[in-house]
């Protein structure tokens, strides 16, 4: 019988590597403008460098169910974590745009491929559980990311040198998260299963999971980078307040997918993701006929309300979907990461042609998606579905 108990601590095993990996880029984002600085990089050179990061994930992604193949899932994920929590430092290193456009080509790389690692393993928790866990697991990731930026936004506050602020925090996180994959789950694969292709393109069932995601990500992407410039310049706010819808909508997010696996759990991730999308819609009108900032901060906080288990449930869906979980959830990340780099620069060339009311109306325009498109997570309804079957029962080891 499946020893549940060791299951129940891969659980918490992979939730901290989670964390882990939300903690680099929380630190990371906060000490942007120390990188322009000692780089000597106006805006638009920095946006080209900082674009290396999807580049980067988009390109290694495809290689980390091969490298799980070949070492094993804890290893793999031990590996990769490793590379992503040291990757931080490369940043701070670069003195020009060349050197910053590789350092960021590598840290998205490392970040690609230990997100997919830890995906997957979440997925096969969820797996054996029998129930959903993949929203908690993504809100740890928004928690350890609060926790970097505020650790980063001390660091910044004393005029640390981001060098050794980043030596020191990958230092701290290396260990973290080195030592949580002692416990996470270790899938070895079967005698005589080939391993991933290097590269390949994702199944057709996860590019529709994708596209749910990317309208998603979109919408996150649009709300964490412009809202705060949209209650200053559209509104007339202050500048600390509209800092402070920034972090309202981080924090709605982060408490709704730590407590989404309840909802899940309760009425299934198809409603759940279509209730998030009129939640989200309702949210971008508040934000487009706002006239006053408390509206506007009411509608981004209603906007990451409904966006929040979105993703979650597109990776979950993705590893349920077919034979390939590695593979369908690289594919799911490449199409989500790749709407988190263009949302920011679309939002700002639709804002710059017309007004930030049109950019944000295209936003809920997108958000419409999310609850006509629901229905293409059903097969994560359905693997869980299976996993409370018997077959659910194996004993612990390769995936069959």
């Amino acid at each position: 019988m499946e020893d549940m108990s060791g299951v129940r601590r891969a659980r918490g095993a992979v939730a901290a590597v989670f964390a882990v990996h939300g903690a680099v880029t929380g630190s990371f984002a906060t000490r942007v403008p120390w990188i322009q600085d000692h780089a000597s990089l106006g805006a638009g050179r920095l946006g080209f460098a900082l674009a290396f990061t999807a580049l980067g994930a988009s390109c290694a992604m495809p290689l980390a169910g091969r490298i799980s193949h070949r070492f094993g899932s804890r290893n793999a994920l031990r590996g990769l974590i490793a590379l992503w929590t040291l990757s931080l430092v490369l940043p701070s290193l670069a003195p020009n745009l060349p050197t910053l456009c590789l350092a960021m080509f590598t840290y998205g790389a490392c970040a690609g491929t230990a997100d997919v690692a830890m995906n997957a393993l979440g997925v096969e928790v969820e797996r054996r559980l029998g129930k959903s866990v993949m929203s908690g697991l993504h809100g740890m990731w928004s928690a350890g990311a609060l926790v970097g930026s505020a650790a980063g936004t001390l660091a910044a506050h004393l005029g640390a040198d981001a060098r050794t602020h980043f030596l020191l925090a990958a230092a701290v996180l290396t260990v973290l998260g080195v030592l949580s994959c002692t416990w996470v789950l270790d899938i070895q694969p079967t005698e005589g299963e080939e391993p991933s292709p290097r590269f390949a393109l994702p199944p057709r069932s996860a590019l529709l999971i994708g596209m749910v995601g990317f309208c998603a990500v979109f919408a996150e992407g649009a709300s964490l980078d412009w809202s705060a410039v949209f209650l200053r310049d559209r509104l007339d706010s202050s500048a600390g307040l509209a800092a402070a819808s920034t972090t309202a909508f981080m924090l709605t997010m982060a408490v709704a997918r730590i407590a989404g696996d309840a909802v899940v759990n309760r009425f299934g991730a198809v409603r759940t993701v279509r209730t998030g999308g009129v939640l989200a819609v309702l949210g971008g009108l508040l934000v487009v006929l706002a006239g006053q900032p408390v509206v506007a901060m009411g509608g981004f906080a209603l906007m990451g309300l409904g966006i929040a288990v979105v993703v979650p449930l597109c990776f979950a869906a993705a590893g349920h979907a077919g034979p390939n979980p590695s593979q369908a959830i690289a594919g799911v990340a490449t199409i989500t990461y790749t709407s988190g780099l263009i949302a920011p620069s679309l939002i700002g060339g639709v804002a710059q042609a017309t007004s930030l009311v049109v950019s944000f109306g295209v936003v809920t325009a997108l958000a419409c998606g999310l609850a006509m498109c629901a229905g293409v997570l059903r097969s994560a309804e359905r693997g869980a579905a299976r996993e409370v079957s018997p077959r659910a029962a194996a004993v612990p080891g390769p995936r069959p």
